[in-house]
């Protein structure tokens, strides 16, 4: 396990860049590196947890309805989590759902409503070591051009990170089980086969 941080990923991407690390992110002696990255590093850190379902960042929870429902279209309102980042899947008794999300609740028609989805999962030594990679490359990225005023190597690092993406997501989604079509009896009858 990795005993990754915050400050250690946006140090690590300040030593890709051949710059100075910080000790924090109040760092009195690299004040302005380490501004840089307390203001970069959460919507860096919070856009890759979103891009893909990372198996270190998924959580599962039963949501009761809002008292106020909504005014028209769905029967209940339901308030998202506080480290809510996107809806990976809804349902209620293990059945998927109609359902939609508006500002900070989901819509549905039903009185309990399973919701599984990606978190702000802020414990950095947590995640896998590809998303600390990656994460690691996106900061490097954007710290590229304030740190060295590189557009090359700006681009280069937008390039690598791209392709480290690809990489890290097919070695996350090899931890999963294969996701079926839906009914097979129908894919059967489709291809020939019988019911």
């Amino acid at each position: 396990m990795s005993m990754a941080t915050g400050v250690s990923i946006c140090s690590n991407a300040l030593l890709m860049l051949g710059a100075q690390t910080i000790n924090d992110f109040n760092d009195q002696l690299n004040l302005d590196r380490a501004k840089l990255c307390a203001n970069l590093y959460p919507t860096v850190r919070d856009d890759m947890l979103r891009q893909h379902p990372w198996n270190c960042c998924i959580k599962r929870i039963v949501l009761a309805p809002d008292a106020a429902a909504p005014a028209f279209g769905y029967e209940h309102a339901f308030e998202l989590p506080a480290d809510f980042l996107r809806v990976l899947e809804v349902g209620s008794g293990g059945q998927q759902i109609d359902y939609r999300v508006e500002g900070r609740t989901i819509q549905a028609d039903t009185t309990a409503l399973e919701l599984r989805y990606i978190f702000r999962n802020e414990v950095e030594n947590t995640w896998d070591v590809n998303l600390i990679k990656l994460v690691t490359l996106a900061m490097a990225s954007v710290l590229a051009y304030p740190v060295t005023q590189s557009t090359a190597l700006q681009q280069a690092l937008e390039q690598q990170l791209e392709m480290e993406k690809r990489r890290a997501r097919a070695v996350d989604g090899q931890e999963d089980p294969p996701q079926t079509l839906g009914d097979e009896r129908l894919l059967a009858a489709r291809f020939g086969g019988g019911w």
